[in-house]
């Protein structure tokens, strides 16, 4: 069994796919040991605690700077024994004390097939770029925003009348599916890292 933190800020839903998978016993292996938001209002809190889950709101206005700030939660997170930490919809960017701390053994969704459209609004990047396909990408979090190692991708086309809300909601599903793809591999011990590419093993 591997333990499972995942940071939130907002409404949740991935966060809400994941643990739909583990109780469907999709994610056998995994155990959600805490949810963190940045957030006090963020949805994600409520669902964690309807299913019985730790929870804990971290203000980034209690500390002095973002590193002072990621600090007391790789802290927190040491204390529960965590093996993985998912990023789901946290709008923040992980600097180095967790990085560090936890070296690839972060994960992040993100809505574009990257490295293209990295950042906020990704969905709207890929429109008004005029793209074919879009998509979303499961990596792992380094320093950067969205530039960490990728685990996998799925694709979707952008069809032409499509708006930022009908494309994010067929991104979003994909989304949900291989988010929850990505922490299986992980917690079957399948994914290698070689340099920027990873690999996955055999099951």
């Amino acid at each position: 069994m591997i333990n499972l933190c995942v940071l939130a800020s907002g409404r949740g839903s991935n966060f809400q796919a994941i643990m739909e998978r583990i109780q469907s016993g999709y994610l056998n292996l995994v155990r959600p040991a805490l949810l963190i938001s940045d957030t006090g209002a963020a949805p994600a809190l409520r669902i964690a605690q309807s299913y019985g889950i730790e929870t804990l709101f971290v203000d980034p206005k209690a500390f002095s700077d973002h590193d002072a700030y990621d600090s007391y939660l790789a802290d927190e997170i040491q204390k529960k024994d965590v093996d993985l930490i998912a990023l789901a919809g946290y709008m923040r960017i992980v600097r180095k004390p967790m990085v560090e701390r936890f070296e690839n053994r972060i994960m992040n969704i993100h809505p574009a097939l990257l490295p293209a459209f990295p950042g906020l609004n990704a969905q709207r990047q890929a429109l008004e770029y005029g793209v074919k396909l879009a998509g979303c990408t499961v990596h792992f979090v380094d320093e950067g925003m969205d530039t960490g190692p990728i685990i996998l991708q799925a694709v979707v086309p952008v069809l032409q009348d499509d708006t930022e809300q009908s494309l994010s909601a067929r991104i979003l599903m994909e989304e949900h599916r291989i988010y929850s793809e990505a922490i299986k591999l992980f917690s079957e011990n399948r994914l290698e890292l070689h340099g920027r590419k990873v690999r996955i093993k055999h099951g």
